[in-house]
């Protein structure tokens, strides 16, 4: 048994090992020398001025982060279309959809972000207090309104839920959150807390320090809400049970530390082999002096000898290759996202007409992000009291040859060879946004007729 509010559940501890070094890999190059040893060890016998020079020195190649980045850009190659059935109350309030000034597309694309990286992530949909506002248009005026808080996957600290109707629903949510309140004149502090919420209820608790000088977590704030479940949304995108997920590119984040720690070893044995070393033999003098300059000389004893020894630079070779050879791999796991897999069969329609439906990874988190934005928005339709929260389309770009810069050629090379129409060309070109959308093969064909013949070939 545990009355403290801050313990986390064992689930929540196994998702943080491997968030922790998700975290790292998207804080960039100043996170990951923060992290230290963890994931740059030191070597044997290395003291400590050495290892702080060589991790100062590292950089990170931000294959991960990228990746995470590039795929979300893809989902939301186009805006999120609301739907018809989307109330026009609501529609307003996506224009400023957490009230922080983010509208509905830029907001997605930060929870997509949370989501790919790190396997889940929440949103609680809240309402501020509208205390001595009695009607829809009091607090309207006032600007009371329901609106998005993104949780972190790393503030949760732990959940309950019951059966009900055969599916699980939460009865109890925790999370931690930082709070800013003025300190003096000028000033501002942040101030952390857990807020606890149930259906129809919250409470949150801050750290109290007791007697004894011992810090407690004691009550702080309470209230009542008018809805009967936790309004709290979670987009999964590889889910491993409920309210737990592990990151879909897992495998890429271990590959990026290993790029880390061996761009670690190449820089540092580069920067040992680009000085050279000068080796004297056959003098056991100590007396001996040596003077080494290019406006000096030095005279050896009979039989000594002295010259500059360099690296062979055949281990800078290895590590080099062995550098790009996982900066490929890491490519290749990044593209599995958009490799298609039949997916198996749903719909009676599909199975009598044996037709399996091809989707890409990433294309089927899309569709799971739409059905999250639609749950997020039936919440705002609940505290509204709207019947209907109403649905939004995700037009994002799956398709797994999206690079003109390197396919454009081939095809402009096959249409000049008869290999490829014209017209497929320019379908072509347009599908890869090249060129806009409105324009129409029939009328550019006219065009191109009207103009006469070209100067230059493509």
């Amino acid at each position: 048994m545990s009355d403290d509010p801050s313990k986390t559940l064992p689930a929540v501890d196994a998702m943080r090992q491997d968030w922790a070094i998700v975290d790292a890999l998207m804080g960039g190059t100043k996170a990951m020398r923060e992290a230290g040893q963890v994931y740059l060890p030191k070597w044997p016998k290395e003291d400590d001025d050495s290892y702080k020079a060589r991790i100062t020195s590292s950089t990170l190649l931000p294959a991960y982060s990228e990746t995470v980045h590039n795929m979300t850009g893809r989902v939301f190659a186009e805006p999120i279309v609301l739907g018809d059935d989307v109330p026009e109350l609501t529609q307003g309030f996506a224009q400023n959809f957490d009230r922080q000034g983010n509208n509905l597309q830029v907001w997605s694309q930060s929870a997509f972000v949370t989501g790919l990286s790190h396997g889940l992530c929440h949103v609680f949909v809240d309402y501020p207090k509208a205390e001595g506002l009695r009607t829809a248009a009091d607090e309207k005026a006032a600007g009371v309104r329901p609106y998005a808080i993104l949780i972190q996957p790393e503030q949760v600290l732990g959940w309950r839920a019951a059966s009900t109707g055969g599916e699980q629903a939460l009865t109890q949510f925790r999370y931690m959150e930082c709070i800013e309140e003025d300190d003096g004149a000028f000033g501002c502090k942040k101030v952390m807390q857990i807020r606890v919420l149930e259906p129809g209820a919250w409470r949150t608790y801050r750290e109290v320090e007791g007697v004894n000088g011992k810090k407690t977590w004691q009550p702080h704030d309470e209230g009542r809400t008018s809805l009967d479940v936790i309004p709290l949304a979670t987009f999964y995108t590889k889910r491993t049970g409920f309210m737990t997920a592990t990151p879909p590119l897992l495998e890429l984040a271990y590959m990026n530390v290993k790029h880390w720690q061996s761009q670690s070893d190449q820089d540092n044995i580069l920067h040992v082999a680009r000085v050279p070393m000068l080796m004297i033999s056959g003098i056991d003098d100590d007396t001996f002096e040596l003077k080494v300059g290019t406006s000096s000389a030095t005279k050896l004893p009979k039989d000594g000898n002295m010259k500059w020894v360099e690296h062979s630079g055949k281990a800078i070779e290895a590590g080099r290759t062995a550098l790009h050879d996982l900066v490929d791999d890491m490519r290749l796991s990044g593209a599995k996202l958009l490799q298609k897999d039949k997916q198996v069969t749903k719909t009676a329609t599909q199975a009598e007409d044996e037709a399996a439906q091809e989707m890409s990874p990433l294309q089927t988190m899309a569709e799971r992000f739409e059905d999250f934005i639609d749950q997020v928005l039936q919440y705002f339709a609940l505290w509204t009291k709207q019947p209907e929260g109403g649905h939004v389309q995700v037009n994002g770009n799956f398709d797994i040859d999206f690079a003109p810069e390197t396919k454009l050629p081939l095809l402009v090379s096959m249409a000049s060879q008869g290999r490829l129409s014209d017209e497929t060309l320019f379908r072509e070109i347009q599908r890869r946004g090249v060129i806009s959308d409105d324009l129409d093969w029939d009328t550019e064909k006219q065009k191109i007729a009207d103009q006469g013949p070209s100067l230059g070939v493509l």
